[in-house]
């Protein structure tokens, strides 16, 4: 059985594909002697099975063990298409936590340290083009606290804020073939003031004498074709799409940007030929989209607007940080717009390509996060910019994504309030990512002592229960203007860190809400707690009247999806069931409009 059958890599799809995913055989390593005795040699280590992409702490996995296995192995065999011969055979991996050793035919490959970007290796040379034998040796070091984590527990038992870990294997493995002379990166970037989008590829090999079709299309008509003869390696162009073609469609009467409302997307077909054969041809999307700060306001598409934004960490009781199905994917983003919100924060989380589709498709907003370390090191702070570096290579092109979190509320740098070298690195993070992407925003700590920033993220969850009258009108006078805000110190913390002041950019309420309610044989813990459905409703319509009473909020992120493990603080329950009638929060959400808010 193959598990996760779509295509991984939505942003450049080639049609030939072989997954690779399904049952595979597995060894726990305990001892750290299968370098040693060579086990990527041999088949008679390997005493489980266990399907891929799920980890063997999940229960699809099916191995289901939570405990300590620094390391593993995996193995399984396939058979490389024979129409593949004449080309290169390119092994791809979603994403394997922590460090992954790769084998093909008892040949070492390659080598992998980054638990949540993709990687890949040219296997060609090392395929025998029969029986092929791939083996995986991972290292995922379960207490060190120096590698980027997010929320997997350094200890065993899962507790408060954090959960099971994963390791290993957790998103598709696949091979495809490419020609010698291939596209290797594609680069979208819209520029909605003119018009254009700027395209810019890679060819490897040899790209002299060849040429490149770009096709571009809106809902099957064709709005551009242009034809690029190729004289160097790295390719750039921009096109231009306002022309009379484009206006003779009905694209003319819905706008042309992309939005949660409009999530308006361009088909784009790029080919490599030469003497009219095709070499290489890969097919991408884009949107046309553009996201700024502009006089303390958030600005979509030249227009401001306000984020109504949901928690959302990812997880499911089944398969942890892989979700079961594409489907599954799919179906947080339509419950979530079903509540009212246009957009989510990805926490301690790279998601799965997939996701970052199905928000494309749909029309969500999202805020891409990066897992963090728990413990500040030179060598934490390395890796952490390595897989940024990675995260923004594999993900630029998604129109969904309108900003970056690289920190969150001082997590991995305790001591940023007055610590120059964790300061620094926070500000080394912001502008590496701003040198990278010119295309979204960049918070340098979400939650607290921010340093430069884009969005002043604040978190408070000192709302109180019901009962607690007092609590929560201090809790509302506290989000009511710009001044109260900034002078705020909702975790016993400052906004910003020693040094560092506001200068003008949006304040928005990115943490808050975690009414805890227990349905079924559920238990755990929220910020606060209810003991039914009207409890519930009646809860968070309270809170949420606290935040839209602010003059100066400009959006807000409510924690949280759904529950997780422990956390009975979600809107939905873990197996993603409605804790009540989802049209009631939506309802509180649509309660915001533009001219109750004046900023």
């Amino acid at each position: 059985m193959t598990f996760r059958p779509e295509y991984p890599r939505p942003q450049l799809v080639r049609k030939e594909w072989l997954n690779l995913n399904g049952e595979w055989d597995f060894a726990f390593d305990d001892n750290n002697t299968g370098v040693k005795e060579k086990w990527f040699q041999t088949e008679d280590a390997f005493d489980q099975k266990i399907n891929v992409p799920f980890a063997y702490q999940t229960e699809l996995s099916g191995i289901h063990d939570p405990s300590f296995h620094d390391h593993v192995w995996y193995r399984r065999e396939f058979t490389v298409p024979t129409q593949w011969n004449d080309q290169k055979v390119i092994l791809h991996f979603g994403a394997v936590d922590y460090r992954a050793w790769v084998y093909v035919n008892g040949q070492y490959v390659g080598y992998h340290e980054g638990g949540h970007v993709s990687f890949s290796f040219d296997i060609t040379d090392h395929l025998q083009w029969g029986n092929e034998t791939l083996v995986i040796r991972v290292e995922d070091p379960s207490t060190d606290e120096t590698i980027p984590r997010g929320k997997q527990f350094w200890v065993e038992k899962s507790d408060a804020i954090w959960y099971t870990r994963t390791t290993g294997i957790w998103q598709t493995v696949w091979i495809e073939p490419v020609s010698a002379t291939s596209i290797s990166k594609l680069r979208l970037t819209p520029d909605i003031d003119r018009g254009d989008i700027i395209v810019e590829f890679d060819v490897l090999g040899d790209y002299l004498n060849k040429t490149i079709d770009v096709e571009i299309s809106f809902k099957g008509e064709m709005i551009v074709k242009d034809t690029i003869e190729v004289f160097e390696s790295y390719n750039k162009r921009s096109i231009n799409l306002y022309n009379r073609q484009i206006f003779r469609t009905s694209f003319h009467h819905i706008g042309w940007n992309w939005s949660p409302e409009n999530p308006n997307l361009f088909d784009i077909k790029v080919t490599l030929k030469e003497d009219e054969v095709t070499l290489d041809e890969v097919d991408s999307y884009f949107g046309m989209r553009k996201v700024h700060i502009e006089n303390g306001m958030v600005y979509l598409n030249n227009k401001p607007y306000y984020q109504k934004l949901v928690l959302d960490q990812g997880y499911w009781p089944e398969g942890l940080l892989t979700a079961p199905s594409d489907e599954d994917l799919k179906k947080d983003i339509e419950l979530t717009k079903e509540m009212g919100f246009n957009g989510c924060r990805k926490h301690q989380k790279v998601e799965d390509p997939r996701f970052l589709y199905w928000a494309d498709q749909l029309g969500f907003l999202v805020w891409g996060e990066c897992a963090a370390f728990p413990s500040y090191s030179e060598d934490a702070a390395a890796r952490l910019t390595r897989e940024w570096i990675e995260i923004i290579e594999r993900d630029y092109n998604h129109p969904s994504i309108i900003a970056w979190v690289p920190v969150n509320e001082s997590w991995g740098v305790p001591f940023i309030k007055g610590n120059k070298q964790q300061q620094n690195h926070s500000l080394a993070m912001y502008y590496l990512i701003h040198s990278l992407d010119a295309t979204r925003l960049v918070i340098s700590n979400d939650g607290w002592e921010l340093t430069v920033t884009d969005i002043c993220a604040i978190h408070n969850y000192n709302h109180g229960n019901q009962e607690e009258k007092a609590k929560y009108e201090e809790y509302k006078e506290s989000l009511s203007t710009k001044e109260n805000l900034l002078s705020s110190k909702p975790a016993l913390r400052g906004i910003y860190a020693d040094g560092f002041e506001h200068q003008g950019e949006p304040i928005l309420l990115t943490e808050f809400g975690g009414i805890g309610f227990k349905v079924g044989e559920e238990s755990g813990w929220g910020y606060t707690s209810v003991k039914n459905a009207e409890e519930f409703i009646e809860d968070y319509r309270r809170v949420m009247e606290a935040v839209y009473a602010s003059k100066a909020l400009h959006g807000y992120c409510y924690t949280q999806l759904t529950d997780v493990e422990q956390e009975i603080n979600g809107l939905l329950a873990y197996n993603r069931e409605p804790k009540c009638e989802l049209s009631k929060i939506k309802e509180i959400n649509d309660m915001w409009h533009s001219d109750i808010v004046k900023f």
